[in-house]
This record gives C-alpha cells, sequence and structure tokens, in this order.
C-alpha cells in the first residue's frame, strides 16, 4: 500500500473519495426527497376515497422508499467524518460557520426524519388514519428541511456571505444572510424539482414492467377498439383488477411529474445561471468554452473536450446572443471570457501558490490554474440538460402510448422505461460534479461583492496529517463497504420489485378497506421487512 501510494498526491486520493461517496450518497438522497411527497398524496386518497388501488399504491412504493432511505441514512454518515479525517484544515476554517446550519440538520431534520418515520412504520394499523399520515408528512418534511441545512452550507462555500474575518478565519455574524443565501435558495428549489424528476421516472420505469409483466402473461389483452380489457389471474396474488389500477395509475402520475418538474429545472436552472455569472464568472465561462468576451452560447464546440485551456477550442454550433440573456437577461450586454477573467484572478488571488509545503503540499510554489477542467464543466453542463430533457420526452410519449389504458407489449420499449429510470440520477449527478468541480482550485470560492479574504485554496484545505498511503487504504476500504450496500440495495429493488405488490403487502388477501377495524397485522414489522 505504502509503495503505491508513494507516487500519489494526498489531496488527489481526498478528493477522489470524497468526491466518490458525496456522489454515491447523492443517489439516494433525490428519490427520497422526491417519493416521499408522492406517497404522501398516495396514501391521502386512500384515506378519502378508500380506493385499494392507492392502498396498495402506498405498500409498495413505501417499501421501496424506506429501502432507499435506510441506505441514504448509512452512506451519508460517511460524509460529515471525512471533515475531521481528510479535511482538518478545511474544518478548521469554516467550522464557525458550519456549525450552525449542520447542527441544525442533525439535531432537527433528523430527529424529525427517524422519530416520524419510525411511527410512520409501526402505526399502521395502529394508529388514527389521519395522525398515522401526519407522522408521515413529518417524517418527509424533516428529508426537506435536512437537504435545505446541507444546500445552505454548500452553498456558502460558493458564495460565502453573513461573516467577518477575525484572524485569517471567517466568523458568522449574520446566520439570517448564511440561512438566506439566494445560492442557497435557488440551489435547494433546483435540487427540489430534480428530485420529483427522479421520483417522476422511477414511478413510470417500474410501473410499466409491471404492465408488461401483465400483458405478456396474457392478463390483460386488448379488445376490438384497440383499449384494454383487464383481465386477473387467481393462482398470482395481487394480479387482479385494482393491480392494473394501479401500475396504470402510478404510471401516467410518474410521467406528468416528470414533465412538470423539468419544465421546473429550467426555470429554476436559469436563476441558477444568472447568480453563477455574477458570483462565479470563471465556472459558467468554462461551461460554455467562452474563451473570449461573447454574448454568443456555445451549443457544440470541438476541444473542450480534450484541454483545460481555449488552445484548441473552436465553436461549430453557436447562437447570438442567448449567452447575455442567460447572465443578465438582455441579449446584447458581453459575458467575460476565460482569457479576460484569468488575468483579473490572478490579481485578486495571485499568480502562484503560496511556497509552504506544510500547508498546501505539492502544490506548494506552484502556478495557480484558475480556469477549471474544461471537459468536466462543458459536457457535465450539457449531459445535465441532455438527461433532464430525455426524461421529460420519455414521459411525454409515455402518456401518449398509455393512452388506452395499458403499454405496448414490445419488450424493448419495457427495457427502454426501465433504464430510463437512470436518466435524472446521471442529469443529477452531472449537475453536482459541475457544480463542485467548476469551483477549483477553490474550496471556498471567493464572493466578488464579500468579504476580502474569504476564500480557501483546495490545495490548503487537506488534513497535514494523513499520509497518501491512509487515504487510499479508506478509499479502498470506504468504496468496498459501499459497492456492499449497492448491491445489497440493488438485490432488495430487484426483489420487491419482481414480487410486485404482494410482495410489500403480506396481508394482500385480506386487505383493508375503508371500513377497516384497524386492527394491525400479527407481525409489525412485516411493512418494514
Amino acid at each position: 500500500m505504502h509503495v503505491l501510494a508513494s507516487g500519489l498526491d494526498p489531496l488527489l486520493i481526498a478528493r477522489w473519495q470524497f468526491g466518490i461517496t458525496t456522489v454515491y450518497h447523492f443517489l439516494m438522497v433525490p428519490l427520497t426527497i422526491g417519493l416521499g411527497p408522492v406517497i404522501v398524496y398516495l396514501q391521502s386518497r386512500w384515506h378519502r376515497t378508500g380506493d385499494e388501488r392507492f392502498y396498495r399504491a402506498t405498500k409498495f412504493w413505501g417499501k421501496l422508499y424506506l429501502i432507499n432511505f435506510i441506505m441514504g441514512v448509512a452512506t451519508g454518515i460517511v460524509q460529515e467524518f471525512q471533515f475531521g479525517l481528510a479535511w482538518s484544515e478545511y474544518s478548521r476554517f469554516v467550522g464557525d460557520v458550519f456549525g450552525a446550519p449542520l447542527a441544525m440538520e442533525a439535531l432537527l431534520a433528523f430527529f424529525l426524519e427517524s422519530t416520524f418515520l419510525g411511527l410512520w412504520i409501526f402505526g399502521w394499523g395502529r394508529l388514527p388514519k389521519g395522525l398515522h399520515l401526519t407522522t408521515l408528512i413529518l417524517a418527509i418534511f424533516g428529508s426537506v428541511i435536512s437537504a435545505y441545512f446541507i444546500i445552505v452550507a454548500n452553498s456558502w462555500m460558493q458564495h460565502p456571505v453573513g461573516v467577518e474575518l477575525v484572524n485569517g478565519r471567517p466568523i458568522m455574524n449574520d446566520i439570517w444572510a448564511v440561512l438566506g443565501n439566494n445560492t442557497a435558495i435557488w440551489a435547494f428549489l433546483h435540487t427540489l424539482v430534480g428530485s420529483f424528476a427522479v421520483s417522476g421516472a422511477f414511478l413510470l420505469g417500474i410501473s410499466w414492467y409491471q404492465l408488461w409483466r401483465r400483458r405478456r402473461d396474457g392478463i390483460d389483452t386488448i379488445g376490438p377498439d384497440n383499449k384494454v380489457i383487464v383481465g386477473e389471474n387467481p393462482a398470482i396474488p395481487g394480479r387482479d383488477k385494482a393491480d392494473h389500477a394501479l401500475w396504470l395509475h402510478s404510471l401516467r402520475l410518474g410521467a406528468v411529474i416528470a414533465v412538470v418538474a423539468f419544465g421546473l429545472l429550467t426555470i429554476t436552472g436559469d436563476q441558477q445561471g444568472k447568480l453563477m455569472f455574477q458570483q462565479q464568472p470563471m465556472k459558467m465561462a468554462a461551461a460554455e468554452a467562452a474563451c473570449d468576451t461573447t454574448t454568443d452560447i456555445s451549443l457544440l464546440s470541438f476541444g473542450a473536450w480534450n484541454t483545460k485551456d481555449c488552445h484548441t477550442v473552436t465553436g461549430v454550433i453557436e447562437v447570438p446572443g442567448v449567452l447575455s440573456f442567460l447572465a443578465n437577461g438582455n441579449f446584447s450586454t458581453p459575458v467575460q471570457g476565460l482569457n479576460q477573467l484569468v488575468p483579473e484572478y490572478q490579481q485578486k488571488y495571485g499568480t502562484t501558490v503560496p511556497n509552504d509545503p506544510s500547508t498546501y503540499g505539492a502544490a506548494a510554489g506552484k502556478t495557480i490554474s484558475y480556469v477549471p477542467i474544461m471537459p468536466v464543466t462543458y459536457w457535465g453542463f450539457r449531459l445535465m440538460i441532455t438527461f433532464g430533457a430525455l426524461s421529460a420526452i420519455a414521459s411525454l410519449v409515455a402518456l401518449w402510448l398509455t393512452r388506452r389504458g395499458t403499454v405496448p407489449q414490445a419488450k424493448w420499449l419495457m427495457v427502454l422505461a426501465v433504464v430510463g429510470i437512470l436518466a435524472p440520477f446521471a442529469g443529477d449527478s452531472a449537475g453536482w460534479v459541475f457544480t463542485e468541480m467548476g469551483r477549483q482550485p477553490f474550496i471556498v470560492a471567493p464572493n466578488p461583492t464579500g468579504v476580502d479574504g474569504v476564500f480557501m485554496f483546495t490545495a490548503a484545505a487537506v488534513s497535514p496529517g494523513v499520509s497518501a498511503g491512509m487515504l487510499l487504504f479508506s478509499l479502498i476500504a470506504l468504496g468496498s463497504v459501499y459497492l456492499a450496500l449497492l448491491v445489497v440495495e440493488l438485490v432488495l429493488l430487484f426483489r420487491y420489485v419482481r414480487g410486485g405488490v404482494a410482495s410489500a403487502i403480506p396481508e394482500l388477501k385480506n386487505p383493508p378497506g375503508p371500513d377497516s377495524s384497524g386492527k394491525a397485522p400479527d407481525d409489525v414489522l412485516a411493512f418494514a421487512y
């Protein structure tokens, strides 16, 4: 291990470790946030109507929600430990600011999530229906505000506000400025609607698979009028007419959610873009491969995929005026390019890293590259939009194809629908990678209108006493554990998806209806399992 790590930079390994674990953890977050309100809606409909399909939908999607939630908690714990283990200098620098939002997230949000989700699990048939639904609402509210506090902390790194500089460290003097950071507000809204896009694709893909199985098994057929004839198979628990209604409603609900979410993503993304042009002009210039001051946006540029600078970048498809509109709301105001921004950054923050190896490690004394890695920013920005758009288009197609009450019998369409679940996940991940990598070489980016000196180079953030070998060991260990957890989650999800609604409802042969006595099942943990 020592020989393997001897030529590696601890900073590089620390960044890989945090990046891998964070992106992995974030795969669980949007599904938890986006699926929770859907389950609230389904359970509310069941309470109001007594319709069997809403009861079954609540139980089935709730089971998958619980699996994902638990995995999200398990993988999220590692994130905060890394602040002290691998990023102690960063923690020391931001500790007086991050203490408040992270404490709120742990004490308030996590308390709501864990307490009331437990009551929801154990409360089936034991709590009054209204109170039982309220426990779920409070648990989901905890997840949402937990996300907000985390985004507040992250957004302060993008746009530090509400602080003063004391002895070289930022000290918070206005908590409301930190909590009300405009970067945090729009990032949170963008993340929230992105989570709904994820849940929409999740509903659509799994429901399509279930309806396709019914077509394959001959349960549902198409009549002379090209409309579905819903059938039943008494030999298979749950394969009845209510089962068909559950999946058709879930599919079309997911498609509508995905389409609406993409529309809202364009609005929140536009606002985020305008803020980035003001707060981090270098990031957005790199995202558009804008080497020189321009008003045009690049839809496609050659060279942006194989270089960190502008020497080989050539615009192929450009649209006049659009970059100015995205940045300033008009089509004529020029936007500074990389070649104009680099001298400004060098004048403000220096041309070389201070020659202090104890603080900056291998980067000490080297020339600072203020241009982020252009392939990551340019293509990450476009992949984020592309995957979101593909998911929305697929959802519109799904609404059209299911207008007669079921899905086509073609297997390849089913495969596309299931694989399409990954599209919004990929878009969310690409967006976060773009956001974080585009901030480099800063771990705390300077605020152009904020307090001078409130910024930190990433090279100065890693723990000075941690070697490359230690970090490589933890990277391999955490990667192995996360891989095992991924296998566990996928096995559980596949098992319950293949089992259909019967796998989530042990008492399916005698489901509680609107006039149920409220008697609890024999095994209170059956739903949780």
